[in-house]
């Protein structure tokens, strides 16, 4: 994996102009982007059908399209990178949700309609329910949510990206998680 040192000079060529910084930054953060989708991917059901090189692709382009982002360091850029893939994962679940209930040309018995959509799909989207929800009450704790638990980024490298304490991130990482577990109990998840 490369250093943070050579991704952080990276990103900044790459946010200055410099087209060439770009194609030596893929490389180096690809690896470590494939590393990112398949940890989100773990928590998925078992017959997910998005792969995490499709996960890590779509995720790319997102980022590549982000030509007005000043990119800070390495954390700054995964934690981005971990929102990006969070939203297409959430979209995917909507959407087969969506193609589940109708949306699809073949009708499934209830019974196995039910087999076919799994737990986690329903799980990722209470849990961006309620990311949501605490995004409204608190969004540097959503923030420091999708950078810990999506990004799998330090406290140090939160602290870093957000621009505070690792205390501050400890004490707000730790009131979010409680205020999730109360959301996604009160909502039956």
């Amino acid at each position: 994996m490369p250093s943070g040192g050579d991704v952080t000079l990276l990103l900044m060529q790459w946010g200055g102009g410099d087209k060439a910084a770009f194609d030596d930054l893929a490389p180096k953060i690809y690896q470590e982007l494939h590393r990112l989708a398949q940890s989100y991917l773990r928590r998925e059901r078992i017959e997910h059908t998005l792969q995490a090189t499709a996960l890590v692709n779509e995720a790319y382009l997102k980022l590549v399209d982000q030509s007005k982002v000043e990119w800070r360091n390495r954390a700054h850029f995964f934690g981005i990178a971990a929102q990006s893939m969070r939203r297409i994962l959430i979209d995917h679940a909507r959407k087969v949700r969506r193609d589940k209930r109708g949306g699809g040309a073949a009708v499934l018995q209830l019974d196995e309609a039910l087999d076919v959509m799994g737990s986690r799909g329903a799980e990722l989207i209470a849990l961006d329910d309620a990311l949501d929800a605490l995004a409204k009450l608190d969004e540097q704790q959503s923030r420091i949510v999708e950078m810990r638990y999506f990004a799998g980024l330090s406290i140090e490298e939160v602290a870093e990206v957000l621009g505070i304490s690792r205390a501050t991130v400890q004490r707000e990482w730790a009131t979010a998680r409680a205020f999730l577990a109360r959301e996604l109990m009160r909502n039956g998840e």
